[in-house]
């Protein structure tokens, strides 16, 4: 084409009067392209930089300079440059001299409004808003409107303020097939969902609302994500909770399209989330439902095996000395059936024991028990608990018992206390069965009653 021809073309992009009124008097649009190119790159490298001392000085020189920009072959205004980079003054600049540039469109049809709102510069985002406010709930190419893009990037105060100019903005689909909601959870940002699910927390119908896809919901959304703040949060929501079986088009509800998922960690934590906010096990043949009871069993069983497991490496650290100690128990309490205080009869035959009573003893019995039956039967009993109580630790700890199981802890505990205990009563008794009465009656009373008082408390503090 020839150079004369396109010239012909661009003067019908301008009515004579216009030209008129600008001051070119019939100048063609190409020849006030090429007289003014220069100043129009300064311009633009003036808005990537935001420098504000350009930008006027190129107005004093052209007052039109701004209106000149949808001439020019860029696909975006100065004022999306400085929008995007956050050029506070050089954007209040502008839009003073001229407001409509608020309300034009990149080559993705994305106003400055969408720039500043992705970026989260919050004050260009007022000033955008004080020039047009439309630009809420225009869509750009994709389908966002500045809603979308500052949900995406978690730009929650910027959210707040494009919410309160145009609270029906919330409603806007991402192109016409999802909420931004859905956006939020796709882009794992829980602060800005937070802040839309409790201004909309009694709207149950938009809070379950399904993309038109799938018919997924962002319970479901976020279950297949395996976001695990996400989920919890929602099923925290009454009106989501209420919903935690909703179908989506193919039949599937949130539990079930986890199955679905790749197992890990997450799927496991999410799952037990799920079940307890009440979502149905889906059955898919006749034997899934056996399955899926099994398997919640064994989900219980591992919660309760976990609880019971003792964190505590005492056992582990002190075993040796705790199997000496019970070792040296049990020899002493075996010792002291077949050698009890005070010994045992050498031989046997009728001897006379005390006030002229005369018994039939036999060698190798006790002496004290043939005198005081009941004082003996007492020893032997606390002797024989004793020694039990010390067999019953030493099996515990060579036997492979699972000691850091807080259930096999707690009968060693009390295994230990128990030998402990009555070992100290045992050394009582004797103790007041070889005592003579002369020493008896001075101060055994008194030691026996401190001992006991000191031993039952210690047992009662322990266990």
């Amino acid at each position: 084409m020839e150079k004369s021809q396109m010239r012909r073309e661009d003067d019908d992009l301008i009515e004579p009067s216009e030209a008129g009124r600008s001051g070119y008097r019939g100048d063609t649009i190409m020849e006030i392209m090429n007289d003014g190119e220069d100043d129009i790159v300064d311009l633009y490298n003036a808005s990537a930089n935001g420098n504000t001392t350009t930008l006027n000085n190129l107005i004093n020189k052209d007052p039109h300079i701004l209106h000149k920009i949808s001439l020019t072959p860029f696909s975006e205004t100065p004022l999306h440059r400085s929008a995007l980079l956050g050029h506070l003054d050089f954007t209040k600049t502008l839009l003073a001299q001229n407001p409509c540039l608020a309300s034009e469109l990149d080559y993705y049809k994305r106003f400055p409004l969408h720039l500043a709102s992705a970026k989260g510069h919050i004050e260009i985002v007022q000033a955008l808003l004080h020039a047009y406010e439309d630009a809420c709930s225009i869509p750009d190419q994709d389908g966002k409107i500045p809603l979308h893009y500052a949900a995406m990037r978690g730009r929650v105060d910027v959210m707040k303020k494009l919410i309160a100019v145009r609270p029906d903005s919330t409603r806007v689909l991402v192109s016409g097939k999802e909420t931004v909601l859905h956006l939020c959870v796709k882009y794992n940002q829980l602060e800005p969902l937070k802040l839309l699910v409790e201004s909309t927390s009694e709207d149950g119908h938009f809070l379950n609302s399904k993309n038109s896809e799938g018919g997924i919901t962002i319970l479901h959304l976020a279950v297949t994500l395996k976001q695990i703040e996400t989920v919890k949060y929602l099923l925290s929501v009454d009106k989501v909770k209420e919903e935690v079986n909703s179908l989506n088009k193919k039949d599937s509800t949130a539990l079930k399209m986890l199955e679905d998922c790749p197992k890990d960690f997450n799927s496991f934590v999410i799952r037990n989330m799920l079940l307890d906010a009440g979502a149905r096990v889906e059955k898919v043949n006749n034997k899934s439902e056996l399955i899926e009871i099994t398997e919640s069993r064994n989900t219980r069983w591992k919660k309760w095996w976990k609880h019971l497991k003792y964190q505590g490496d005492w056992v582990e650290e002190n075993r040796g000395s705790i199997m000496i100690v019970a070792t040296v128990i049990t020899t002493l309490t075996f010792q002291q059936t077949v050698n009890p205080p005070g010994g045992v009869w050498q031989s046997g035959g009728n001897v006379t024991i005390f006030d002229g009573v005369n018994k039939t003893v036999y060698s190798g019995t006790s002496v004290i028990g043939s005198y005081d039956e009941y004082a003996y039967v007492f020893f032997m009993i606390c002797n024989a608990l004793s020694f039990i109580a010390s067999v019953i630790v030493t099996f515990l700890l060579i036997s492979g018992f699972p000691v850091k199981n807080r259930f096999c802890m707690g009968i060693l505990t009390i295994a230990l206390c128990t030998t402990l205990a009555f070992l100290v009563i045992a050394y009582i008794v004797a103790l007041g069965m070889v005592t003579p009465s002369s020493v008896f009656d001075l101060n055994y009373k008194e030691f026996d009653m401190i001992s006991k008082v000191v031993l039952y408390g210690l047992v009662a503090v322990i266990l």
